[in-house]
């Protein structure tokens, strides 16, 4: 059995709490907000350190997995297991089957920790110290949660009161508390003795196992059967549908850590965010002397404490205090930070609409295993799309029934295949691919390949496709 901990992250969340940047089909987890890395780049970084840990296992669903393959493959990051969740069923079930293939890989005993993909912490040496606190106390058989030291009186967090204190650094954990109003999370930071409930866990697979036997056996029964029936898929472990559709939707937190008795809690100085809204990215930004964070094309006048960000053009903001403005490709939020913990409220409006649900779900960018593609201009009858290929990746052998494409090679080496001709292009030559053609784009380079694609037809959805030869297994 290994001496190191096992990283289980989970990755598979649709939040739009972060909208418009924040889509259910591009999650926050994978874009960047601080730094030159994304929220699950920066998480797979925390546990690259060899010594202490083994390579993570990722849980997610069936949409994100090439994101989760690629993004580790630009760290040059190995994982031990990419777990693909066939429906979403909450943290419990998901932290279910990570143990089940945790127990089987690694063995029962291996003490695995559990992290969200989406939070943002400085690994200073105050974060490692807690780590080696809490694989310790699970090692010797607690069920163990992190206890951020709260900095004010936030109402977005819940909280975990802190009881006797245990050999090694730990606690006994006296209380679970809700998200509160603010009276009382003004109260319980007076009073001291409270943390915020980080969402971070440690414990030993078969440990976890056992407990949700005892108290979510549902859960427990679902997850492990749809583990053992699950199915390879190319570098992803893809758990029975069946088996998994059968757990409750329930979080870890409800299933076993507020119902065990075992339960342990490292109270931990380290910065941390779970950046669930505008407003925690603006107090994770680099701030100027006025107080504003910005980001991408912006001019700000007059404006103080506020956080500016644009994906596209240019803004403009002119005599506000403690706003956000985001302006993605295709839409703009416009609201008071300290509001910003309701942006869901917006989003679930939005979606409810059929003129603007779209917006809630996609996103002008679309990632594939190949690169992807963003979206310039939509018409009557032809569409604009800006194509990136990784190098040496290729797009599956295809045709389209309704439409015909020209491609534009404006960056780096493509390779064409068309029928029987396979030909390159390079920069600033184009080709045609007619209307039922058989045709695949490659990118045989060293840099990226950017295309300009303009497709014309009746129909330019992207349902009109048959593969006939895909490598990543896609029908």
């Amino acid at each position: 059995m290994t001496q190191k901990i096992i990283p289980v992250i989970m990755a598979g969340g649709k939040g739009t709490r972060l909208w418009p940047l924040s889509r259910a089909t591009a999650p926050k987890q994978f874009i960047q907000f601080v730094g030159d890395r994304t929220l699950f780049q920066a998480t797979l970084s925390r546990v690259s350190d060899t010594a202490l840990y083994e390579a993570p296992v990722v849980i997610t669903n069936e949409d994100f997995r090439f994101l989760v393959a690629e993004q580790a493959r630009e760290l040059g990051i190995a994982l031990s297991g990419i777990l693909l969740e066939p429906v979403a069923r909450n943290t419990a079930p998901a932290v279910a089957a990570a143990a089940a293939f945790v127990g089987v890989r690694f063995g029962e005993e291996a003490v695995m920790q559990v992290l969200a993909s989406d939070h943002e912490i400085v690994s200073d040496e105050r974060y490692f110290d807690a780590i080696r606190v809490a694989r310790d106390t699970a090692a010797s058989g607690k069920l163990v949660t992190f206890g951020i030291a709260p900095a004010e009186p936030a109402t977005g967090y819940g909280y975990i009161e802190i009881g006797k204190a245990l050999p090694g650094g730990a606690a006994q954990v006296k209380r679970f508390v809700e998200k509160p109003s603010l009276p009382e999370a003004e109260k319980m930071l007076t009073s001291g003795g409270f943390v915020w409930n980080s969402g971070i866990f440690m414990f030993k697979a078969g440990q976890v196992l056992a407990e949700l036997a005892q108290f979510a056996p549902d859960v427990e029964q679902a997850a492990c059967a749809a583990f053992a029936n699950a199915t390879g898929d190319l570098d992803f472990t893809r758990l029975d549908a069946d088996a998994f559709a059968k757990s409750p939707d329930i979080s870890i937190d409800y299933a076993i850590m507020e119902k065990s008795s075992n339960v342990a809690v490292v109270p931990s100085a380290f910065t941390w965010s779970d950046m669930g809204s505008w407003d925690a990215v603006w107090k994770l930004g680099s701030r100027d002397e006025a107080g504003n964070v910005s980001s991408g094309n912006a001019t700000l006048i007059n404006t103080k404490n506020s956080l500016v960000m644009s994906r596209h053009g240019h803004l403009a903001v002119q005599g506000l205090d403690g706003v956000a403005v985001i302006a993605s490709e295709d839409a703009v939020y416009v609201g008071r930070l300290d509001d910003s913990q309701n942006v869901g409220m917006l989003v679930k409006q939005l979606a409810s609409a059929k003129a603007t649900a779209a917006l809630t779900e996609t996103h002008p960018t679309a990632y594939r295993p190949w690169g992807g593609y963003t979206s310039i201009l939509n018409g009557d009858r032809f569409q604009v799309k800006r194509l990136f290929v990784t190098p040496g990746k290729k797009l599956s052998l295809q045709k389209h029934h309704h439409r015909s494409e020209h491609w534009i090679c404006v960056k780096g080496t493509a390779e064409v295949t068309i029928g029987d001709t396979v030909q390159t292009l390079r920069e600033n030559e184009s080709v045609y691919i007619p209307q039922g053609e058989v045709h695949r784009l490659a990118n045989p380079g060293k840099i990226l390949l950017e295309m300009i694609e303009v497709q014309t037809g009746s129909y330019l959805g992207e349902d009109d496709i048959i593969r006939i030869v895909d490598e990543f297994g896609r029908g």
